[in-house]
Parts: structure tokens; sequence; C-alpha cells
């Protein structure tokens, strides 16, 4: 059997879904060393991945969420004779495979359609009901995004298996050492409230930037803030908030962070602030648990199923519910060391061997209909 995954997000973009295809194909190479696989991946992307034998690179030309892309991936993989595609980024190829199996990751265009571009909205609203029906099974990241799936397009239960994500091992407790000198590279010392994701609307920095001049006015923290992530999309309001609120001397905005500097900048922080509107797993919260550093989110959307009672639970859309939130993890120093040590013990709970596993199930499931 030829099994294609489409990998070409990860030439596109960064976090999010790139990470998910960044360590599924390796792990799958790690548990698979039989089954052929093609590796769709951009001409765009450098060429410096080193895969089993089993698993072939295959350059195709096709951009990410091009209007034609449909019918041009078909194309290009037509010629590969794939048994099963696997589409990482919710939409499949019109052809092109004999199965389709697609991982969607949240459905929150839906629930809030003005958090996306018109481009956005179009790209997902158009192919979604499509996507759904023409796949012949479907992964979610997160129980949240399969209750959705049933809920708000129909899909039988059956069709859908709930894969949960992980963290990377490099996400771990680290030697102080090692933390203060990659803090000091980025002038930072241990002890700032943390925000790690893509500056757009749906994580609701907006909402943080307000509990966080709450704390401030309170005498609660002289922590700053310290934000790290590349800007999006309809992320103006962000900054516009920073100017109205009075915080340009104390919020620190790092773009372009290297991956190998996250795991120190997670454990340098007194915790995580993750107040989404919605998020379809939220990999930053995992990771920053994985670090033994507390975290203080959403409960709306996948975040409570994945921290379970490791993490201090808020409402996304009250600033005052997310500054007490805040409020208890820093003036708590006992609750610090309590969320940090569950947090180390629930993120070893999802590995990406365990995700690749579930994934592999679901492949040969499909192949044996």
């Amino acid at each position: 059997m030829r099994i294609g995954i489409d990998a070409r997000i990860t030439a596109y973009r960064q976090g999010g879904i790139a990470s998910y295809v960044s360590h599924l194909v390796p792990s799958l190479v790690a548990i698979d060393p039989e089954t052929d696989y093609r590796v769709l991946c951009s001409r765009r992307a450098a060429a410096r991945d080193e895969w089993g034998e089993n698993f072939g690179r295959v350059t195709v030309w096709t951009p990410c969420h091009h209007r034609w892309e449909r019918w041009a991936l078909g194309l290009e993989v037509g010629r590969l004779r794939l048994d099963l595609l696997h589409s990482p980024d919710f939409i499949p190829p019109a052809f092109g495979a004999a199965r389709f199996v697609i991982t969607v990751h949240d459905l929150n265009f839906f629930y809030y359609p003005q958090f996306l571009t018109a481009e956005s909205r179009r790209y997902y609203n158009d192919q979604i009901d499509w996507a759904v029906e023409r796949a012949a099974h479907i992964l979610a990241d997160s129980e949240a995004t399969r209750v959705d799936l049933v809920r708000l397009l129909g899909v039988a239960p059956e069709k859908i298996t709930t894969v949960p994500l992980a963290a990377d091992s490099a996400f771990r407790p680290l030697p102080p050492p090692h933390v203060a000198a990659t803090l000091a590279r980025y002038g930072l010392l241990p002890g700032y409230i943390l925000f790690v994701g893509t500056l757009e609307p749906r994580k609701n920095l907006p909402g943080l930037l307000s509990a966080y001049r709450l704390l401030l006015d309170r005498n609660a923290t002289g922590a700053p803030l310290v934000i790290v992530g590349n800007r999006g999309w309809l992320y103006e309001e962000v900054f516009a908030r920073v100017e109205k609120l009075g915080l340009t001397d104390r919020v620190r905005f790092l773009h372009d962070v290297p991956d190998a500097d996250l795991p120190a900048l997670y454990n340098g922080a007194l915790l995580l602030a993750t107040p989404s509107f919605y998020e379809g797993f939220g990999l930053p919260a995992l990771e920053a648990m994985a670090c033994g550093t507390p975290v203080v989110v959403s409960d709306k959307g996948s975040l409570p199923e994945v921290v379970g009672e490791a993490g201090i639970l808020v409402d996304a859309d009250h600033p005052e519910d997310i500054a007490a939130g805040m409020a208890r993890v820093v003036e708590d120093h006992g609750l610090q060391g309590q969320l940090g040590q569950q947090g180390v013990a629930r993120a070893a709970t999802f590995t990406w061997e365990e995700t690749a596993r579930q994934t592999l199930a679901v492949y040969r499931q499909v192949l044996a209909m």
C-alpha cells in the first residue's frame, strides 16, 4: 500500500498545523518501516528532511490555500498511485488517491467568522462541508473538535477519531543557568508573564492586555508581559490596545523566535496565559506544562481537556476573570509549585509516538475498507 502525506503547509506557516505535520512524519518513520509513503513537500521547502527508506519526498508546485488547489493538487498527485492521501490541513484534493483521510483541527470559523480575513472565510466555509463528505475518515485533535464536527456538520460519530497532539521532547524543565543564558540574549530576567502564539483575533490578546492592566493597577504584579509570536492577520487591535492602556514600557513583543529558544522562554516564565476564544488543541499550553510552568487558560474549546486539573481555567470573555486567574498564580507560591508538578505529569501523558500509532491505526482501518 502507498500512503501520501501532504506536508506543504510547513513551507508556508509556523506553529499549529505545521508543527503537527513536522512531528507526525518522523514519528511515523519510527514505528512503520514497511508501508510505502510519499511526503508531499512544497517547492519552496528546503530539502533538509531525511526520513526512512520507505518515505519518499515528492516536490509539488500547488500552493496552500490556492483557489484552484483541489484540482491542481489532484493532477500533481494522480501520478503517484496513492491508495490513501492524508490531508493534515483540512482540505483534500478533488481526486488523485483511492481514499482520503483529513485532519480537522478546529471549526472556529463557524463560531467566530469575524476573526478571519474574508479570503480565509471563503476558503474554509466554501469547502469544509465537501471535505468532510469526501473523506473516508476524519482525525480530530480533541474531543471538543469531534463534538463540533458532529453537531455543526452532521458528521457520523463513527467517521471521526480523536487523536491528540503532543509537546516536543525539547520542552522540559531546564537547568537555571541554561535558562538564564537564553533569557539574557533577549534582555529578560526570570519571572515574566508569557504568551506564545500567532497574533490573531481568536487568541484574545486584547483581553489579556486588559487583564494585565488590571493586575498592574492593583499592584498584584510588577512582572513584564512577554508576547512571543509573529503577526498573523487582523492584529492591529493588539498594538492599539497596548497604546491605549499605556503598556508600551511593560509589554515585550518577541518575533521570529527560533524553536530552540522556546523551552527556555517557557522555563523562565512565572506563568503562561492562553485566554483564547477558541483552540482546536492548544500546543503552547501543553509545552508550558511540560516545562513545569503554570498555565492560565480559557475554559473554551479544547483547552480544558488538554490541561485537565493542571491549570487554572478562566472566562475569556471577561478580562476581570482572566486577571483573577493570573493573580491566583502570581500571589501563591505553593500553587505555582503544585501546578508545575501537575503540568509535567499531565504533559507526559501526551506523546508523538502515541499520536503516530493512533494515526497509523486509522490509515490501516481505511485501507481495509
